[in-house]
Formats: structure tokens, sequence, C-alpha cells
């Protein structure tokens, strides 16, 4: 064992106090700042971050956590599992160009209609398709799914975590690099067209990972940290022995190096002796999780592994309570040498926001409550003195701590009677539409009057720079509401037009007053607090600001009713309804943690429910209610699953079950493999499910064909995270292989996911290309 007592962390977020990456990311795709000035500014990131983490109290900060997309990404292209088709050749490095284009896919219309594992002999700018992305664990945070090849041949492109501990290191800070360890890197990618197992593939790919330790060991590190979160997962045998295996040649690569594998979002349960079993020098737990496994670890650990022990959150933005978590690390210390324990967050910081001194406006009382990345690593810094150096130097921050969480339990603004009424007098009837789906499809499709393949988008339409302008100088009161409500009432009758121009057959009304799908609604909303800078990564360049769930969620008033209904009188045809259903709105929020997560949700439910129905009144005949978060939430295990979803579902139909037969019923899922919960989201009821489909060419809907999905299905044929325009060619070709597996009378035609980070330059033609699909398997299917 060769730790030193310090505080410890796992990771930290790469955007920048003030999305500093997310400028020039976007700054670089768009030309206007080359390749090198990308890379100065992400290594100035990379430098603030480390002198931060240094003084907050961390002993070696960790290197290699940064990336200018997604680590999965980057340890795909480190170890030279690349597809053909994207320009790239054994051997060489992987340019940032076609990084990228792994990424986000290239522009251009010429794009190839099959899977990314064939190749087309070189991405040259023809419109090649991103990798699958789908969502990191159960969190909002996507990765890019590596895929391999059966015979797959891994060779090192480069040693970017030496490279990354050279920097470090010459710019005077101790450090820990960071790998994504190679079980969980298999087992989280997938085989080209389904050919084999992944993990037949290690043999090939330990050596590459080998070569890597050895060259840090040279390098002079110390400690490495290599990340296998799959070990809180179910798993079979064969991928217990892969662990054994793995760890047996990769100690004896570099002996003189710590190896310490971390494990976050959730407790090891049956795969705890697996872990200890394994000869590395140290193993972090996730203690805010699942703190019942810090007794078995302490008992079955043996004596040459340090414990890193998460006792911080690393997922949510609420003070420690230093007390609970001192007396966790106690714990530990006393079966064992304290050297022998580590303090760290749960997870890496990735997931939280920088820093809370940002957030000079937030409410006094709240804020109180409140712990950022920074401030996580100084309640890191606190307890790894009180653990090392006895709890009286710590006893001023201790009891501050108790202090504040005294305060916020006895808090009158966290509990409201009135919702806890309204959750009391809820019955099953509630849950319920007033008929059967067949019954409901006859009177919509009489109300509608829709063609066969009917065309609608998920919702959003493009937030220009001229719109965000618009709403920050509300913001800043240099306009009034009422030049503010002109702007917005202009784009949205102008995208009401183009709809139907385009051909489109179900509008939306393209809201362009939305600052966000969350964020939004959740402004009208009882119970949620909003930050200035609390952004998180979700992917790329990509940051969300989750508002924050402190107390009871109530509805004072209608939140979307207003402008729906404006561009319901605009046009004769239908125009939907848009709506965050509650799993989403909860599980893209920070939620507090002092009821139980399935309260929230029904809280939540009851409020969207009475939105519902006002819509409704409104005379709109479509609601979208979407849930892309639904299979995100599902607990990593098995065992935890069925509670879930029946609550899940059943907010989901409390929200939606409040309106008449003739009354259509959308939602919205996407980036999320549906195989293993297709009973759970039948049951939810929707009239209309749109889903994405187009990075997976199709691949999704397999789970709805085998099923047998009873309702209407509308899989996505364009991928909007990709900036090329697929073609009416390409989109045809999916759509006939969703007509293979869904019946004409239920099939719709829709992009993946919302529009509202692309281009109208994208949009308008991708759009085109969309209903000429439609139209021509219309006239086939005549």
């Amino acid at each position: 064992m060769r730790f030193s007592p310090t505080g410890t962390n796992l990771g930290f977020p790469r955007i920048g106090r003030h999305r500093e990456l997310k400028t020039a990311l976007e700054q670089h795709w768009s030309g206007t700042l080359d390749e090198a000035g990308l890379r100065a500014a992400a290594a100035g990131l990379r430098h603030r971050h480390w002198a931060l983490q240094k003084e907050a109290g961390i002993g070696l900060v960790p290197c290699n956590d940064f990336s200018f997309y997604d680590h999965v990404l980057d340890t795909a292209c480190a170890m030279g599992a690349i597809p053909p088709g994207y320009g790239w050749r054994p051997g060489e490095a992987v340019s940032l160009d076609t990084y990228f284009a792994l990424a986000r896919g290239g522009r251009g219309t010429a794009t190839p209609a099959c899977c990314p594992g064939h190749d087309h002999g070189g991405m040259s700018g023809a419109g090649v398709p991103a990798l699958e992305m789908t969502k990191w664990f159960d969190t909002n945070y996507h990765y890019l799914v590596p895929v391999f090849a059966r015979g797959q041949e891994f060779a090192p492109t480069g040693f970017p975590a030496v490279d990354a501990f050279r920097e470090a290191r010459d710019a005077g800070f101790e450090a820990r690099p960071v790998l994504l360890g190679p079980v969980s890197f298999l087992l989280l990618g997938k085989m080209a067209e389904g050919a084999g197992d992944p993990l037949d593939l290690l043999p090939g790919l330990l050596p590459a990972y080998a070569e890597t330790l050895r060259r840090l060991e040279r390098e002079g590190a110390r400690q490495v940290q290599v990340d296998e979160p799959c070990l809180v997962l179910d798993l079979p045998d064969a991928a217990r022995a892969a662990y054994a295996t793995a760890y047996a040649g990769l100690a004896a690569a570099a002996p003189s190096l710590s190896l310490l594998v971390a494990t976050y979002f959730g407790g090891l349960r049956d795969n705890l002796d697996t872990a200890l079993r394994l000869p590395v020098s140290g193993l972090h737990l996730d203690l805010v999780r699942a703190p019942e496994q810090l007794a078995p670890a302490l008992k079955g650990a043996p004596a040459r592994m340090a414990l890193s022990l998460g006792v911080v959150d690393g997922r949510n933005i609420w003070r420690s309570d230093l007390s609970h978590a001192l007396a966790l690390l106690r714990q530990a210390t006393a079966a064992r040498r304290p050297e022998a324990v580590l303090v760290a967050p749960s997870c890496s910081l990735l997931h939280v926001p920088v820093d809370l001194e940002t957030e000079t406006s937030l409410d006094p009382e709240l804020r109180g409550w409140m712990s950022f990345a920074r401030q996580k690593l100084e309640e890191v810094a606190i307890l790894a003195r009180g653990l090392y150096e006895g709890p009286g130097v710590i006893a001023a921050a201790i009891a501050e701590s108790d202090s504040r969480q005294a305060q916020r339990r006895a808090s009158a603004r966290l509990h409201d009677p009135r919702v806890a009424a309204r959750l009391a007098a809820g019955t099953a009837a509630d849950a319920r539409r007033a008929s059967a789906f067949p019954a409901r499809q006859a009177a919509q499709h009489a109300r509608l009057g829709l063609p066969r393949f009917p065309t609608t988008t998920i919702g959003s339409f493009p937030q220009t720079a001229e719109i965000r302008a618009a709403r920050a100088a509300l913001k800043r009161r240099a306009s009034t509401v009422e030049e503010y409500d002109a702007f917005i009432a202009a784009r949205t009758e102008a995208a009401v037009r183009w709809q139907e121009e385009a051909g489109l057959d179900m509008l939306v009304h393209g809201e362009f007053e939305r600052n966000d799908m969350v964020e939004h609604f959740a402004e009208f909303l009882d119970g949620y607090a909003f930050t200035r800078n609390g952004w998180v990564q979700s992917y790329g360049s990509r940051c969300v600001k989750p508002p924050v769930i402190y107390g009871d969620v109530s509805r004072p008033g209608p939140m979307t009713v207003r402008w729906s209904a404006f561009a319901q009188s605009l046009t004769a045809r239908p125009v939907k309804g848009m709506l965050t259903g509650p799993v989403t709105m909860m599980q893209w929020a920070f939620v507090r943690d002092d009821i139980p997560a399935a309260t929230v949700r029904r809280q939540i439910a009851y409020a969207l429910r009475d939105e519902v129905a006002d819509l409704e009144a409104a005379g709109i005949a479509a609601v979208q209610i979407d849930e892309p978060a639904i299979r995100e939430g599902l607990p990593l295990r098995h065992a935890d699953r069925d509670a879930y979803l029946r609550d899940a579902v059943e907010c989901f139909r409390i929200t939606a079950s409040a309106v008449r037969d003739e009354t259509q019923i959308h939602t919205h899922m996407c980036y999320s493999e549906f195989n293993d919960i297709i009973e759970s989201i039948a049951a939810m009821d929707a009239d209309v499910i749109s889903i994405e489909t187009a990075r997976s060419r199709m691949e999704l809907l397999a789970a709805f064909a085998a099923f047998d999905y009873p309702n209407e299905i509308g899989p996505g044929v364009w991928d909007i995270h990709s900036p090329r325009v697929p073609s009416t060619e390409e989109m045809r070709r999916l759509l006939d292989i969703a007509a293979q597996r869904i019946p004409a009378d239920r099939l719709w035609v829709n992009p993946d996911c919302g529009l509202k980070t692309r281009q109208w330059e994208e949009v308008r033609p991708a759009i085109a290309n969309m209903v000429a699909a439609a139209q021509a398997l219309r006239a086939t299917a005549a």
C-alpha cells in the first residue's frame, strides 16, 4: 500500500466555471478558432482546475480526466478502437477532425446507409455518421458507444494519460492519472452487427493498457486511478473472471505503481469479493449511494488494500453532513490503519457545477445548504484533517455543518400542507384513461384527420443567437415584457407558417420562449430554485443548468397554455402542446434528499396533470409529455427496478390521464436502451411514442417489434445531434426498415429529438427530406 493520508478526488468538471470549454469548442466547430487555439484553451482550463484542487487541499490531483468531448471516446481513440470509414489508418495518431467526426458525425448529405462498421474508404467530410450515444449509467451525462469488430486489434495511437501526467508534473502539480478500466471499457461498448462478446477481446486489449502503465511508471507516476464502474452492475461469471484476468496482468506490468480501482454510482454487493481479490493497492467505494457496503468491505479487504471512501456526494449539490461522514470514516479507521483509509467524493465531480462562489444572487438560506465541486473538495479536505489529525482540529467546521443541517431540517419552506393533502386524496382512477387504446385511436383519427405515416417534429426549433439575445435583454431589463412577447409571437408565427409550407402534418409552436426543457417549467412551479452558473456537461459542448428542488412542488397557474393556444389559433393543422414529464422533471434537477424520490415524482405528476387538463380545455388536440429520463432513472441493479418502474409509470399516467379519448397523448424518449423496460413503456399507455433510432440504424426498434408494442410509434429518422443533413434516400431506407416492424396505421415520421441545438440551415433541408421520404412511403404503400 503506497497511498498518502490526504483528501483525494476522482475527477473534476471539464467545462470551466463559465463554460469556457463550450465556447472554445463551438468557436472551433464554426471555424473561428483553430486547433492550436482550442488546445491552448483546454490547457488553460486544466491548469486552473489543478490549481483550484490543490488550493482546496487535494494532495494528488486527478489528470487525464479532461476530455474535448467524452472520456469513453477518448479511450477508444487511444486504444485504436476506431471503426472503418473515418479516414483513420492503424498506427496513425487520431486527428482532432477524426475525433470530432466520431463524436458528431461529418457534415454533408452523401452519407453511408449502413452501420459505422462498414468501410467507406475515408471520411473526406462526406457526411459520416456519429457513433451511437447513450446515457452514462443513471446520470444525464451521455457517452459515445465504442464499436468493436470480431478479431478487433488494439494498438495505442498515443498515450494521453502519459501526456496528461507529464503536463501536470511539469506545471508543478502532483497528479494521479485516471484511466477508464479495460473491463468496463469493453462492457460499455458493442460488437459491430452483434458479432460476439466484447469480453472476448480482453486478451488483445490488455497489452495496450499494460504499455500505458509502464510508461507512466517510467515517468515517475506513483498512483493510477482505474475506473471500473461496471462493478456496480449485475455481472455474469465471465465478467468477474475478466476482472481477475485483467488486473493480474496490469499489476504485473508496472509493479511499482499503486493501482486504485474506482467504483461508483452504487454498491458492489455480489461483486465485492471479486473487487477485494484484485491484486491492486486500493479500492474506491461509493458510500453516498451505498453506505451499507462499508462493513463487509472492512471485514473482507486484505491488509495490503487501502479503501478510498466516497463520503461527499459527487452527484448532488447539497452540503455534506460532516458529522455523519466523519462517523463513517472513523468506523473505517477503527478497523484499519488510518493511512489505509482515503477520503474522497463518491464519484467524479463531473456531475456538479464548479463553484458556488459564483452564485451571488442565490437566496442566502438556500445557498447555505449547497456545495458545488470546489466546496465539495474543501469538505473532503476538512474530513481528511479530522480523520488523520483528530476531530478537534475541525471542531468549528463540524459545528457549522451541524447548524446548517439543523436549519435546513427545520425550515418552513420545505413543506406545503396543500401538496401533502393533494397526494393523500389521490386514487387509482387518477392513473387511468377513460377508454382503452383502440377506442382512443379511433376517436383521435377522426378528430385529427392525419394521413398515413404522419410527419411531426419533437418540439423545439433552433434557439438562435437572436432569440438568446432577446431573452438576455429581458432579464437585464433592456427590453420590456411587451417587446419580448411581441418578438416571441413573431417567431412562433413564422415557425407555424414554415411548417405548413414544409408539409408537416402535426405542428409545434417551436418553444422559442423556453430556455431549457426542465428549467422553463420549473420557473412556473413552487418548490424549485435556480442558479446562474450551475452548469454541468450533458455531452460535448452541450451543458445544462439543472434547477434545484428544495421543497414541495406545486403549480400556481398555467405554464404553457398561452403560446400553444396562440400557435393553434394560426393554423387549421393540429399543434401539439409540449410538456416535460414528471420523471424527467425530477431526474434532470438537483433533487432534495430529505424525502423519498418517489414522493417528489408524484408531487410533480399532479402539478403537470393540471397543465394537461388546461391545454385540452384551450383546444389543444395533442399533448406531448417528454420522458427521455425514464430509462436513465432505472436502478442499476435488476432487483431494485420493479418498484421504480411501477412508480414511474403511474406518475406518467397521473400526468396524462385527465383528458378525453379524442385528445392524443404523445411521449418522447431518446438515447436509451429500451429492451429491458419495454413492458413498462407499454404500460405508460401513451397514444404515440417517438424514440431515437437514427444513430443505431433502427436497432432500438427491435425491442418494440419483438414485444409487439400496441400503440403508435415514431422512430427517429434524423440524428439531430450531428451537424450533417441526411438525404431523402437515407431517411426512406430507415422508414422501410421501420415499416417492416410497425403496422402502417401506427407509424409516425419524425427526427430523433428536438431541434434546439441545430441551425436553420440544417433544419430546413432535413425536414424537407423527411417530408419527402414520408410522401414516398405513402405512395408505395397505397
